[in-house]
């Protein structure tokens, strides 16, 4: 069985963008990175949503050989482009490197077929998909990176309507004033 993950920056009134879908005010330095790094190292596969997958398609692009790169942003960039990526899309009709799509308007029975067939830990991005899984029970693991900052609206993490009783399993506090907090279902 799968364990699924949902790691998103949050806002402190938690919100994972704007009503525009803005990531401006998410503010990721070295510490947080070198963080993020090792988590993302821990996946078997990044199963995202359409828009998570186009932002995250820049890291494509980045190779070891760039010197104006920091070497943390590097670092990732050879996490993603050598895990696998499953994107779960009605839309989309290309990927990058070492992803497929799953173009299906079922995406419940997607997740839990996933879930079902594959071992380890899978982290799943995009607040919409996150939100399926939530509502099916299959995940996990909460992460959440509180931003300190208030955007007012945009997407929340969790999904309305869904009640969770969920225990704290990690905290950290990183110098640029973003605290990480993990939950797991209680």
């Amino acid at each position: 069985m799968a364990r699924f993950v949902y790691s998103m920056m949050v806002s402190l009134d938690g919100f994972v963008e704007t009503p525009d879908h803005s990531l401006d005010w998410v503010y990721v330095d070295g510490e947080l990175h070198r963080f993020i790094n090792a988590q993302a190292r821990q996946h078997e596969m990044f199963v995202n949503g359409r828009r998570l997958y186009g932002v995250l398609r820049v890291w494509d692009t980045i190779t070891t050989d760039q010197p104006d790169l920091a070497d943390y942003m590097v670092e990732f960039a050879e996490v993603w482009n050598t895990k696998p990526k499953l994107v779960i899309s009605s839309k989309l009709q290309e990927v990058g490197r070492n992803a497929r799509i799953i173009h299906t308007p079922d995406v419940d029975s997607e997740l839990r077929l996933l879930n079902q067939q594959t071992d380890g830990e899978l982290d799943i991005g995009g607040p919409m998909l996150a939100a399926t899984a939530i509502r099916l029970g299959l995940m996990s693991e909460f992460r959440l990176f509180v931003q300190p900052v208030s955007i007012g609206a945009g997407t929340p993490y969790f999904p309305r309507g869904v009640r969770l009783g969920l225990r704290l399993v990690d905290a950290y506090r990183f110098a640029s004033g973003v605290v990480y907090l993990a939950y797991q279902p209680a």
